[in-house]
């Protein structure tokens, strides 16, 4: 994974479709994952990352990544639909910053991704995501 993760050293990324890059890192003092995207800054909880991995193992096959802004219900059955979902570990949505806290299929499951537990396929129009 390119950088270590910090503030200084972040991890450059790229979205599952590859269209726009971005930078994640863990903030240790706030005990947050930072997103950049342009100037726009989005927070998710710090074990997102590893969640998800864990999620994607239980599943077992491909699972559609639903990307959707918070204002918009994502489709059911998608890594989406699962960051937001009560019945997952944090008992709700992942992403913590008010007005922000979608897009969680598009900005954390690359970083499983580049760590290799994880791999992208598209089908038609949308992206799916399986654990390695």
């Amino acid at each position: 994974m390119s950088g270590a993760g910090t503030s200084d050293d972040p991890w450059l990324l790229t979205t599952p479709a590859g269209g726009s890059e971005f930078s994640l890192h863990h903030d240790e003092d706030k005990d947050v994952l930072h997103c950049q995207v342009g100037s726009t800054w989005l927070h998710y909880r710090p074990q997102a990352i590893d969640d998800l991995h864990a999620m994607l193992q239980a599943h077992g096959d491909w699972m559609e990544l639903g990307n959707k802004d918070e204002k918009v219900t994502p489709k059911d059955g998608t890594v989406e639909a699962w960051a937001r979902s009560k019945d997952n570990p944090v008992g709700g949505w992942y992403g913590l910053r008010k007005g922000y806290r979608g897009r969680f299929a598009n900005y954390i499951a690359p970083a499983l991704a580049e760590q290799g537990r994880a791999e992208f396929e598209k089908r038609g129009r949308s992206m799916w995501v399986r654990a390695k």
